[in-house]
């Protein structure tokens, strides 16, 4: 028996495509009773238990999971890893939280033992939440980022972050300057990018925060290196809109800041993008950039209503975000059932299957990602999460009522939140399992 391959029998379902461009059912793959094979960090077959199981002759290590659904691992292409600690911050819109909670609170990773204390529990809530994938804001400080990835690459994580860049409208405390920003962007760059499973984002905070000078030298480093990615964010909240063109008056739009610096392009990732003109809509779209849907964020700061069907009908990538600390969980399911909400709240609808997709396939696919991680294709790295049906006793009821894949897969998403999450396993490894952890309490 090949003690390298791994097999994992349950129900097994993962996205295709997305639904709003071929359909529902030609959107997912699901296999009732599955087996999906891992070897060597990748997956090497997927299939009905029977078919695989002829296929290699029962020379297989199984392990089987009852009443337990697997994935693919759960992609969060916006979140911020120093605001761990300021999660579930009281009262305040955007522009305020900022000022009284976001800046001190960042101000401690000048500290790298602090940062890395966080790094650690970030990392550790994101396997409990079984997220194996992450787009990830930094602070101002190098040695943030720095402490960042040498935890990631310890735990063999697919991870793209970036030191963030300010160089006004923040406290003395957590500006830096183009030049400084310059330097110790492309001392990361070259230190960490495509280092293992890692990638590097340019991380300007917000259009508000960098000087022209400074959005120049972000637009340099994007010519300097083609292939890292691009983050930051785009029209959240009104005020900050009103702000923008305030401070930059001879743009046509918030967006058109970004653009006349040159930084829309395909790794290019613009979290929230609530307020957005047609004509903002269709530059996304030429440029193909991807925008990062933050359901319980936008909910708690009271920013707005994020338009998916506009995003679907100018055909732009979206991924989905949790943008912890704005955002209320580090669950991906339950920023799964925030956006049904926000849905609703249009009097509009959202699929089980695509919000299965914006968390994974789409996530990877606004990445660009989609040929390494996202689903579980033969091929792909083996990030997948393997999900509780019965994780509580009222999930345990309630799906004992459903009649339909897709009305099971929205109880898990209503429902399940983080303790649905019965292992996640990173490149083939378990890294999160959910009866180690009961043990561990139980211990201490």
């Amino acid at each position: 028996m090949n003690t390298h391959r791994k097999a994992y029998r349950a129900s097994i379902l993962h996205s295709l495509a997305d639904p709003a461009v071929v359909g529902q059912e030609a959107s997912y793959q699901y296999f009732d009773d599955g087996i999906l094979v891992v070897e060597n960090g990748h997956i090497t077959d997927i299939g009905e238990a029977d078919e695989v199981l002829a296929r290699h002759q029962n020379n297989l290590n199984v392990t089987e999971y009852h009443n337990k659904l697997i994935t693919a691992g759960f992609i969060d292409t916006h979140i911020h890893y120093p605001q761990t600690g300021m999660i579930a911050s009281y009262g305040e819109q955007l522009l305020d939280w900022l000022e009284n909670y976001t800046f001190p609170e960042e101000r401690r990773f000048k500290n790298p033992v602090y940062a890395l204390k966080v790094a650690r529990l970030f990392f550790d809530e994101l396997a409990r939440n079984g997220t194996t994938t992450a787009l990830v804001f930094g602070t101002v400080h190098k040695s943030s980022v720095d402490v960042f990835f040498e935890e990631a690459e310890k735990r063999n994580l697919r991870m793209i972050a970036g030191k963030v860049l300010m160089d006004r409208n923040a406290p003395d405390y957590l500006t830096d300057t183009p030049e400084s920003g310059y330097a110790d962007s492309k001392a990361l760059i070259e230190k960490w990018h495509k280092r293992g499973r890692l990638l590097y984002a340019v991380t300007p905070r917000f259009a508000p925060t960098s000087t022209d000078e400074q959005l120049a030298m972000v637009g340099r480093l994007l010519k300097e290196y083609p292939d890292v990615y691009l983050h930051t964010h785009l029209s959240e909240n009104k005020k900050e809109i009103e702000w923008v063109l305030e401070l930059f008056p001879e743009r046509e739009s918030y967006l058109d800041v970004y653009d006349h610096y040159g930084l829309l392009h395909q790794r290019a990732v613009f979290a929230h993008g609530i307020h957005l003109s047609d004509c903002e809509c269709q530059r996304l779209a030429e440029t193909d950039s991807a925008i990062a849907f933050c359901p319980t964020s936008n909910l708690f700061l009271g920013s707005g209503l994020f338009n998916l069907p506009k995003m679907e009908a100018f055909k732009i990538k979206v991924g989905m975000g949790t943008d912890v600390g704005a955002g209320t969980s580090f669950s991906l399911l339950q920023t799964m059932s925030e956006a049904y909400k926000i849905m609703q709240l249009q009097q509009k609808k959202l699929h089980p299957f695509k919000s299965l997709y914006l968390a994974t396939l789409g996530g990877a696919h606004a990445l660009s990602l989609d040929d390494k991680v996202g689903n579980l294709e033969v091929g792909k790295e083996a990030d997948f999460v393997v999900l509780d049906l019965h994780a509580t006793q009222l999930m345990r009821f309630r799906m004992e009522q459903t009649k339909t894949l897709e009305e099971k897969l929205f109880v898990l998403m209503s429902l399940g939140g983080e303790q649905a999450v019965y292992q996640t396993y990173i490149y083939g490894d378990l890294a999160y399992s959910a009866n180690a952890e009961k043990t561990k309490q139980i211990a201490s």
